[in-house]
Order: C-alpha cells, then sequence, then structure tokens
C-alpha cells in the first residue's frame, strides 16, 4: 500500500527545507497531498528563486515537471478546497509535516480555528490521532510561541524546530537542509541516505 503525506508549505523562513522534503518523498514513491500557503508562495520566490504557479492543477504540473515524479505521486489543492481528503478524518492521511511552519499557522492549529486547508488538514490529523510534524523557524521566540508550541505538543504533534545540527561535518547550505529533512524522514518511518546517523560511518 502507497505511504501518503499531507505536506504544507507555509510562510516561515526555510523553503529549502520543504523543497528538499517534497523532493524526497516523492522520490520514495510516497504520495503526497500538497497544500501551499500564499505567504509560502511569496518566501519560495525570495528564497529560493522558484515561482510557484498560484492555480493548484498548475503548480502540480510545474513541480512534476521539475521532480521527474509520475503524476499519480502527487496531488495539490487551494487553501479553501474544503472538499479535498485533507479536509476529513474518513479520508485525510495519518502523517502531515507543516515545513516550514510560521508562528502563525502554529497559533491557529493550537487554538483549532482551522480558517484554511492546512488548518483544518492539521487539525484532523490531531483529532484523528495521526502523527503531525511542526517544523518552526523562527528566533528569538516570544512566550506566546513557546506556549503555542507547548499546545501543540500536549496535543500530540511532533515540534521539531529547523535547527540542523553540526557533527556530520557540513561543507554547504544543502548538507544543512539535508539534516533537518534526514530527521523528518526517519519520524515518517522512511528510509534515507542523506545523512549519517549518530555512531554509524555511512547513512543509514
Amino acid at each position: 500500500m502507497t505511504q501518503e503525506v499531507t505536506l504544507a508549505f507555509t510562510g516561515a523562513s526555510g523553503a529549502g527545507y520543504g523543497w528538499r522534503l517534497l523532493e524526497n518523498l516523492l522520490a520514495q514513491q510516497v504520495k503526497v497531498h500538497l497544500l501551499i500557503s500564499s505567504a509560502a508562495r511569496v518566501v519560495f520566490a525570495t528564497e529560493y528563486d522558484l515561482k510557484l504557479p498560484g492555480g493548484p492543477e498548475a503548480c502540480r504540473d510545474f513541480i512534476l515537471e521539475k521532480t521527474g515524479a509520475t503524476k499519480e505521486l502527487l496531488a495539490v489543492y487551494g487553501k479553501d478546497d474544503w472538499f479535498s481528503p485533507c479536509a476529513s478524518g474518513s479520508a485525510a492521511p495519518k502523517q502531515m509535516v507543516i515545513c516550514p511552519c510560521s508562528t502563525g499557522t502554529a497559533a491557529a492549529i493550537a487554538h483549532g480555528m482551522s480558517d484554511n486547508l492546512i488548518e483544518r488538514a492539521a487539525d484532523v490529523v490531531l483529532k484523528e490521532r495521526g502523527q503531525l510534524i511542526i517544523v518552526p523557524r523562527e528566533t528569538p521566540l516570544s512566550t506566546i510561541h513557546l506556549e503555542n508550541l507547548l499546545a501543540l505538543s500536549k496535543a500530540g504533534a511532533v515540534v521539531m524546530p529547523a535547527a540542523p545540527g553540526f557533527y556530520h561535518q557540513p561543507q554547504s547550505v544543502e548538507d544543512l537542509i539535508d539534516f533537518m529533512v534526514a530527521r523528518i524522514l526517519d519520524h515518517l518511518g522512511l528510509k534515507q541516505q542523506l545523512v549519517s546517523r549518530w555512531g554509524y560511518g555511512e547513512s543509514q
């Protein structure tokens, strides 16, 4: 059975983390349900020089061309597509990653706002006792941010700040990105050859 993951890009800095994760999920034949906020499109264009088309179908075609993945592996939804599988507990994937996750998105999810599909999809995963991974990228963190992240952790989410390690002796920005993506793949139960595990000479 094909593993399915909902992946959301929001307006936090760190577009490279999200794009690299998407590449790896598709490469491992994971079906990805992709959600992209308006702010995320701005960040991708600014940080990664990647202009994601606005319409879901055009965006899917653009990503498939960039990654070489087959169309069966990727679905892209608009922010108000309430008829997407992600919006219902009876159909949504049991795993979701928000990478990068803005503090505004984290706050909305922590308080059950569900005003757009990203927030609703996360709410569904939490209520269905699935796996929600939040990858916030902000500094410094205010007390409000910390309390919202704590609320998410108490609700069952995994809070995995975009804070790459250095024990793998990174030589480039890409190496730092791969460190975080490797940790996310670990939590999703997927194999990764990006970074060697601690105590091992080769990637496991």
